[in-house]
């Protein structure tokens, strides 16, 4: 076995793990990315699409934002449809000119792991085996295989940055988390269709058969969702009752919703999940290894990479100067945000998802909050605010 030493050990090369590596190769500060998977799979993995303000702002500022503003779509509003109608809220115009950015997962990935290369530190994909090891002492170890050698890493922090279902947060002893979990009783059936966009602005639409999201990808790629039974097999949904589906739920006046080749489609349920404290001795978890929120506010990527920037300004201030207060306040600064992200993408899916409603009462209640929304600038400000992201929480 091989052994090595590096400051940091980032466990995970999805967009909380690339720029966790970045921005402490810009600040000098030694460290190894490892990744499970292939690199091919990383960068055609289609997740998010919509960045914020902050996340574009830090993108930029990395020197990462030259082809994300070329090739990225920025968007000043998004549309309320209720009633059969859209109701427009002016983002840009309630928040002092702050906007949000369609540009794909998978192209954030592509520039970070160019830049990574660039650097000439480590980013190992199809690695195998990954073990943590001694994470509540000073000298915390990785092991791992890849190529078909056995290595061991020595670090003297480890970023668990490997999502939802990856090996930090069980590295974990048992009852040294405290763990929030809610289930969502649908989920959403996810298309990427062959055609050009049928809005200029995401359409979010709360209909009496569930609720529908028009988003895109590009000019030429539409991303479209529809909520659905979570347990539901997309084998019984062909793409003729795709599209049947899609027009009922979009109609208004005057709209046309085009149609094209679904070249991939897929169910994906709902939850939010919270796990606190984000670290436990040496070991600091970062976006979905400590929180999954339901995609509805467009948070998760956003909130990963608000977590690695406080951790790489925490890292930076200890191998800097020795102080770890930053270090030690981590979770709870972290924290502050995970929990308003997740008031607000519970908020957005209440106030638009269909929910077992004999009565019609919950209808009705959410009918008169979209009512309020769209006529009150406080509350359209107030949704906008959160869209775009908070400057400061």
């Amino acid at each position: 076995m091989s052994a090595e030493r590096t400051q940091v050990g980032i466990v995970g090369a999805g967009p909380a793990g690339l720029v966790l590596g970045q921005l402490l190769h810009e600040a000098g500060i030694d460290n190894v990315i490892l990744e499970a998977r292939p690199r091919e799979y990383v960068e055609q993995r289609v997740r998010a699409g919509v960045l914020e303000q902050g996340t574009v702002d830090l993108l930029r500022r990395m020197g990462l934002g030259e082809r994300l503003d070329r090739e990225g779509i920025v968007h000043h509003g998004i549309e309320l449809r209720f009633r059969h109608k859209g109701h427009r809220i002016a983002m840009s115009d309630l928040t002092g000119g702050r906007a949000i950015w369609i540009y794909g997962q998978q192209e954030v990935v592509k520039d970070l792991i160019n830049a990574r290369h660039d650097t000439g530190r480590p980013l190992l994909f199809e690695v195998d085996g990954v073990a943590l090891h001694g994470i509540d002492s000073d000298s915390p170890r990785i092991t791992y295989s890849h190529d078909g050698e056995d290595h061991e890493l020595a670090c003297d922090v480890i970023a668990g940055c490997d999502g939802f279902h990856g090996i930090s947060r069980p590295a974990i002893p048992e009852g040294a988390l405290s763990i929030y979990d809610h289930v969502y009783p649908f989920g959403w059936l996810g298309i990427l269709a062959r055609v050009a966009p049928s809005t200029e602005e995401l359409i979010y639409a709360n209909h009496e058969r569930g609720f529908a999201l028009h988003s895109l990808r590009s000019p030429e790629l539409s991303r479209l969702y529809i909520q659905c039974d979570p347990h539901d097999d997309i084998a019984n949904w062909p793409d003729e009752r795709i599209w049947e589906e899609m027009h009922r739920r979009f109609e208004a006046d005057g709209f046309t919703l085009n149609e094209g080749p679904i070249v991939e489609k897929g169910i994906t349920p709902m939850r939010s999940f919270v796990v606190e404290p984000m670290q436990y001795g040496r070991l600091y978890l970062a976006g979905d290894a400590a929180h999954i929120v339901p995609p509805t506010g467009a948070k998760g990527l956003n909130l990963a990479v608000h977590d690695v920037s406080v951790l790489a300004d925490a890292l930076v201030e200890w191998f800097g100067s020795g102080d770890g207060s930053k270090l030690e306040n981590y979770s709870a600064t972290c924290l502050r945000r995970v929990w308003r992200v997740q008031h607000f993408s519970w908020w957005m899916t209440s106030m638009l998802h269909r929910v077992s409603d004999v009565d019609g009462f919950e209808e009705h209640l959410q009918l008169a909050q979209l009512d309020y929304v769209t006529s009150s600038e406080a509350a359209a400000r107030t949704l906008a605010e959160n869209y775009v992201g908070l400057e400061r929480v």
